[in-house]
């Protein structure tokens, strides 16, 4: 999928260890057994495949599998068809890239040393294996035990066959896959035992999962990080739903924030900064029509719920980054 964005789409061609039997039958687990939340994490792959050309996810397509893979790549299809002002996919590669940059960015903060990047809500992240940035540091990927295992079991799989072994050369210094349910009380204590210590620099990734929890879950969470953070450097990466962005899928989506910007400084946070897909920060290239949806959105009244123009929701999807520190300190 190498030139969706200017209008051209090349053959789709699948993998041929997607049809090695245990990575089909693992697929097939998935379809008919896991909830519509565990599922997205394949569906977040399958943006991430189609879009490898800018994201270089060389693991995406196994991870996703045949089924949402097919029904992404028909959706896109269907866009370029029809001139889509956006392609489908496009918010995922977007959100995707702005938090490899904002991670490389986090760690040379850190001005050396190594450092911890908690990645809450895993599904299919392959960053340990790709973001050669992460060489110093130990990774900790927080999701359901059947997420990571159907991951783990796939990745095993996958390194039977000389083509794919290639890719799962690690990247970071270590990785570590830590079960646990965000929406209960002791996912910070497994992270402790599986290592994770909290007097050191920390990454913490929340993307594509703030918004899948209940607005008591997702507060918890935001707020144990932030009363975690006072003994050392620490920054945090997120992506925020506004109200109407719930509206989409309200069986999936439930956590929403207007303004994230207030909110993180209100628990603690500091140096916190907003972004909109579409800005400068948050664009790689892709979003070229000045009259697509995100770059319409961005020159509206944030205060606004529905567009002028045509009273349709405005549906916005906010990335933020923010820091924590002790008393005293600056990050460098």
């Amino acid at each position: 999928m190498s030139n969706q964005e200017n209008g051209s789409l090349p053959d789709f061609i699948l993998p041929d260890s997607l049809y090695t039997e245990t990575i089909r039958e693992v697929h097939s687990a998935v379809e008919h057994d896991w909830d519509s939340l565990r599922q997205s994490a394949c569906q977040t792959a399958a943006g991430r495949a189609l879009w490898k050309h800018v994201i270089h996810d060389q693991l995406a397509e196994l991870l996703a599998g045949e089924t949402y893979l097919k029904k992404l790549y028909e959706k896109i299809k269907k866009d370029i068809l029809n001139n889509a002002k956006e392609v489908s996919g496009v918010i995922i590669a977007v959100r995707t890239l702005w938090f490899d940059k904002k991670i490389e960015a986090a760690l040379t903060s850190f001005d050396g040393g190594g450092a911890q990047v908690v990645i809450l809500g895993a599904g299919m992240d392959t960053r340990a294996y790709r973001l050669s940035c992460l060489k110093d540091s130990n990774i900790y990927e927080v999701d359901f035990p059947e997420v990571l295992q159907m991951k783990t079991t796939i990745l095993e799989a996958a390194t039977e066959t000389t083509d794919e072994r290639k890719h799962h050369m690690m990247m970071a210094k270590s990785l570590n896959r830590v079960a646990a349910d965000l929406r209960q009380k002791d996912w910070l204590e497994k992270l402790q035992e599986s290592g994770l210590k909290l007097n050191k620099k920390t990454v913490w990734v929340l993307e594509g999962i703030l918004y899948y929890l209940s607005h008591s879950n997702a507060m918890e969470v935001l707020k144990i990080i932030a009363n975690n953070c006072k003994t050392t450097h620490t920054v945090l990466l997120a992506d925020f739903m506004n109200k109407q962005s719930t509206t989409m899928s309200s069986s999936n989506f439930h956590f929403y924030s207007d303004y994230p910007d207030q909110l993180l400084p209100s628990l603690g946070f500091s140096d916190v900064k907003l972004s909109q897909i579409g800005d400068p920060d948050a664009h790689f290239g892709l979003l070229h029509d000045p009259l697509n949806l995100f770059n319409k959105l961005r020159n509206l009244p944030r205060s606004l719920q529905t567009h002028p123009d045509d009273g349709t929701p405005c549906c916005r999807l906010y990335l933020l980054q923010a820091s924590a520190e002790p008393p005293n300190q600056t990050i460098l």
